[in-house]
This record gives structure tokens, sequence and C-alpha cells, in this order.
């Protein structure tokens, strides 16, 4: 009997050696993998925006409507904002100087293009970013803004930004 307990302990000492020599061996060779995941698609390349950093800096009036039958007034309200103007600034890399959703500093963002024709203000990355917003429209006089985030677009609705002072 203390024979055959020698010769199982041997066995599963051999047993447990061999498992680690062959695990071991798997670890330092590479296998083929059989898995069905194609390549990354490649990167969309930066297409510029059809607005120009140095059309939206300047002063602003700011206020928002979720209802869009409340726009014409909220455009009013806007403009009575320019006691207190909501100022976007030039970056020094190009771009804007703004707040992202729930930020209480403000950053330089980038204005973006996309293969659709929007046009998008956010940070680098590809348009249509979840931190973007996305420019709803624009006339040089009046830019309304809408965050691609759909939490913060519920909060936030349509930013509408109105010129204070007359472009130069």
């Amino acid at each position: 009997m203390v024979g055959s307990r020698k010769a199982r302990t041997a066995a599963n000492l051999g047993i447990a050696s061999a498992l680690a020599i062959f695990l071991g061996a798997c670890s330092s060779t590479s296998l083929p993998s059989f898995s069905s995941s194609s390549p990354e698609p490649a990167p969309v390349p930066e297409m510029p925006a059809t607005i120009r950093a140095d059309e939206i800096v300047g002063k602003w009036g700011l206020a928002s409507f979720q209802n869009p039958n409340d726009r014409a007034r909220t455009e009013a309200a806007a403009k009575a904002q320019c006691k207190q103007p909501y100022v976007i600034g030039a970056g020094t890399s190009g771009g804007v100087i703004m707040h992202l959703a729930d930020q209480a500093t403000p950053q330089e963002l980038r204005l973006k293009g996309s293969q659709t024709g929007k046009n998008y203000i956010g940070p680098p990355g590809p348009a249509g970013g979840e931190q973007d917003r996305e420019i709803v429209s624009f006339d040089g006089r009046v830019l309304i803004t809408r965050f691609i985030e759909k939490d913060a677009a519920t909060r936030y609705g349509n930013m509408v930004y109105v010129r204070c002072a007359p472009r130069a």
C-alpha cells in the first residue's frame, strides 16, 4: 500500500510537470487566431468646417429653447442678455474658447466639418463626438447649437447665441 501511494504521488507529479511544461510552451508560442474580427476601419480624414473660427469669435447673448416654436422668443431673450454677454474667444491654435457641457472652465475647441455637411464645435477628435455640439444654424448674427450627448442635449436644449455688436 505504501508503494502504490508513492507511485500515485509520482504519477501526479509527472502529470503536473507535463502540464506546466505544456502551458509554459503555449505562452511562448503564438497560436493562429480563429476569430472573425475584421481589421479596424481606416480613420476618417478630418474635414474643415464651412464656418471659420473668426466668424464666431465675439460677444454673444445666450439663451436656450426646447420647443422649436419658442425660437423667436428665445432669440429676443438672448439679445437681452448682451448686458452680460457670453464671450467666445479666439484660441491660440486656430480654435475658439468655449465651455464644454458641465465644465466650469472654458477651453479651446475646434470647428470641425463632416462628410454629411454638418459643422461641429468640440475638442480634438472625430466630428460628432460625444462632447461636440452640432451647429444647427448660423447666419452671422444668430448661432444655434445643440450638444450631441443626449443628457446634455436634454438639459441645455438648443443654445441660441445672438451677436451683441454689429460685425466688424
